[in-house]
C-alpha cells in the first residue's frame, strides 16, 4: 500500500518532518501544509509535462491552450486524435519538432498498449519509472514529478532536481551542490521517509521555487 497525499497524510507528514529535521521545521511553520493534490488524469498529465519541459509557466500555459484548441473538440485530445495531426500541425501551436514527436510517441504507445495507466496504482515507484521512461522525452525527473504531483505518492526523492540540490545546499550549509548519494544520505539522516515528497516540497518552498526540469 502506497501512502498518498490527503489532508490527513499531509498533516502527519508535516508533523513528522518538523519533529525530525530542525532545518525544515521553520520552513514548515512558515509554509503550512503542502498543497499537493493528486488526480487521475495520467495521460493528460504526461502530455502536459512534455509540453512544459524547459519552458516558463506562462509560455507552457499559452502553448497548451493553443494545443488543445488545435483539435477543436471541446476536450483534451485523445491519443487517436493526436495521431491524426502531423508534426507540422503540432508545430503550428508552438511545439518544437522534438516535442511534437514525443507527444505522438506517447499517443502511439497508449494506443498499442505499451503504456497502460489503469494498473499504475498497483505498481511501485521504481516500476512506474521503468514503464513510463519507455516514452520518448519522458525521463526520470518527469516521472518523479508525475509520481509526486499527479499520483500523490508521498515518498519520492527527486535527487536530480536542480531546485532540490540548491535548496539542500543552502539549508544544510554545504559548500557544493550535493550529489544524488549525498541527498539520499541527508534524507536518511533527517528521517524524511516515508514523506520524502513532502520534504522536497518544503525544500522548493524554501527557495520560493518550483521543480526545475532536467529531462529534455
Amino acid at each position: 500500500m502506497h501512502l498518498i497525499a490527503t489532508p490527513i497524510t499531509l498533516k502527519v507528514a508535516a508533523t513528522h518532518l518538523a519533529k525530525h529535521d530542525s532545518a525544515l521545521a521553520p520552513i514548515i511553520k512558515r509554509a503550512g501544509l503542502s498543497t499537493i493534490t493528486p488526480h487521475r488524469n495520467y495521460y493528460q498529465e504526461l502530455v502536459e509535462s512534455i509540453i512544459s519541459q524547459q519552458l516558463s509557466v506562462k509560455a507552457a500555459a499559452t502553448i497548451l491552450k493553443r494545443f488543445v484548441a488545435l483539435f477543436d473538440t471541446g476536450h483534451f485530445p485523445t491519443p487517436e486524435e493526436i495521431l491524426q495531426k502531423d508534426i507540422e500541425q503540432l508545430r503550428s501551436v508552438g511545439l518544437s519538432r522534438q516535442k511534437g514527436s514525443y507527444i505522438q510517441d506517447l499517443a502511439l504507445k497508449v494506443i498499442e498498449g505499451t503504456v497502460k495507466f489503469d494498473h499504475l496504482d498497483a505498481l511501485s515507484n521504481n516500476e512506474i519509472i521503468t514503464e513510463l521512461t519507455q516514452i520518448k522525452g519522458v525521463g526520470v525527473w518527469t516521472v518523479h514529478m508525475f509520481l509526486m504531483f499527479c499520483m500523490g505518492r508521498l515518498d519520492v526523492l527527486p535527487v536530480g532536481d536542480l531546485g532540490i540540490k540548491n535548496g539542500i545546499q543552502n539549508l544544510y550549509g554545504l559548500d557544493h551542490s550535493p550529489a544524488p548519494d549525498e541527498i539520499v544520505k541527508i534524507a536518511d539522516d533527517n528521517n524524511w521517509h516515508p514523506y520524502a515528497s513532502i520534504a522536497s516540497w518544503y525544500i522548493w518552498h524554501s527557495l520560493d521555487n518550483k521543480p526545475t526540469a532536467v529531462d529534455s
